[in-house]
């Protein structure tokens, strides 16, 4: 805001310097006519105007704002003289334009139109009444050739200027993905850090956990064959602290696979042929998807190494959370590309999205959205890919849907 507050400021300041300038020239100028005054005006106010007008911004309305330009200042110079008037230098105002937004060949173009038009005036001369001198005619030529010259100095100069302002863009650029790549560098950083201490807080634990509860489930089966079937509340309560014992066991069994460490059997294979086995392995389920899994795979992603019943868990996690985000009847796809020598790919689907303040937190574990959920699918998938020595990304926005982006290296 502050930038676009000095840019209006200095556009305003622009403007009043115009203005001043024309003023000054009908002021000193020895004929002052009332036509010169129109062009004056007629000048002042175009330059004012033309910057904000869209149309004279495009790459016709330049070259028609030069051509107006040009028609001005030959009719000031018309009306003041012809080829003894004091404003022959009005008209460096279009070539000076000309070599500021033209290249080289438009800029030599435009100067030999405005030397042209200026020494135009000499076919207006009655030459049985005039004679001009030899010196007067070197005068008129040095008059047209400063044309070139001025015009040849402004262009470089602001060829200089843009080539420095591409170089401040490139660097703005490049310290942005710099800073990017930092953060994103950073956020791995945390996020391993806390995975592994939450690593080993769950094994330490999940192994505290499991004999007490064996204890319970023993009890309960023992429980189960003593209780006769007249004593329904018993054995129903017993049923629940099975029941109770088996799921706190399924969840320990995932809190174990989370901290467990990660040993890779990597061969090359197929990363298509993988998805195919998840998606087939999907559509079997009962009930049905309800949603439509598309694929999209290049032709030219080639065999990679990796741990296939690892990814194939990672794609399984991806595609699910994807069908269960979108609604009944929607699309899910599943898109493969080469990215140098490794693969990425893509699972999109058009669903509930993810929060804006969510997305950072997404991967670490027991975050979920999900009001059943534990928390550990994303973090074990994202253990597997940094294993796998890729990334994991993810594109959501609020009701348009997520784009999950996991790229594997190739061989080394």
């Amino acid at each position: 805001m502050e930038r676009f507050a000095v840019m209006r400021k200095l556009v305003r300041g622009q403007d009043a310097a115009w203005l001043a300038l024309m003023a000054g020239l009908g002021f000193a100028s020895p004929v002052r006519s009332s036509a010169e005054i129109q062009l004056l005006v007629a000048l002042a106010l175009f330059q004012v105007v033309e910057p904000k007008v869209g149309a004279l911004q495009t790459h016709a309305g330049v070259h028609v704002a030069i051509f107006l330009r040009l028609l001005l200042c030959y009719l000031l110079i018309g009306v003041t003289g012809g080829v003894s008037s004091s404003y022959y230098l009005i008209l460096m105002v279009p070539v000076v334009s000309a070599a500021t937004a033209l290249g080289a060949v438009g800029t030599l173009v435009v100067s030999l139109i405005a030397g042209g038009s200026y020494l135009s005036f000499l076919l207006l001369l009655d030459w049985s009444v005039f004679v001009i001198p030899p010196d007067q005619m070197r005068e008129l030529l040095l008059r047209v050739l400063m044309f070139g010259v001025l015009a040849f100095l402004t262009h470089q100069l602001a060829a200089a200027s843009r080539r420095q302002s591409r170089q401040y863009m490139e660097t703005a650029e490049q310290l942005a993905r710099a800073n990017q790549s930092l953060q994103e560098a950073e956020a791995a950083v945390r996020r391993s850090e806390r995975l592994a201490a939450l690593g080993q807080l769950t094994a330490g634990l999940a192994h505290e956990l499991r004999n007490p509860l064996g204890t319970m489930r023993a009890s309960a089966d023992v429980l189960l064959k003593n209780v006769g079937p007249d004593q329904t509340v018993a054995r129903e309560l017993a049923g629940y602290i099975v029941s109770e014992v088996e799921r706190t066991n399924s969840l320990i069994t995932r809190f174990l696979d989370f901290a467990r460490p990660l040993e890779l059997r990597l061969a090359p294979a197929d990363i298509g042929e993988t998805i195919d086995r998840v998606i087939a392995q999907l559509e079997r389920q009962q009930p049905p998807l309800g949603v439509t899994v598309y694929r999209n795979y290049s032709p030219e992603v080639r065999p990679i190494p990796l741990d296939r019943e690892l990814m194939e868990g990672v794609f399984y996690n991806l595609i699910l959370n994807a069908v269960q985000a979108s609604a009944e009847g929607g699309t899910v796809t599943v898109k493969t590309r080469p990215l140098g020598a490794g693969v990425e790919v893509s699972v999109i689907d058009r669903g509930v999205g993810i929060a804006e303040g969510q997305k950072e937190n997404i991967f670490n574990p027991f975050v979920t959205t999900k009001a059943t959920g534990v928390g550990l699918g994303l973090a074990i998938v994202a253990k597997i890919v940094d294993q796998h020595k890729g990334k994991i990304t993810v594109e959501s926005e609020p009701g348009q849907g997520s784009i999950f982006h996991v790229y594997l290296p190739g061989a080394a």
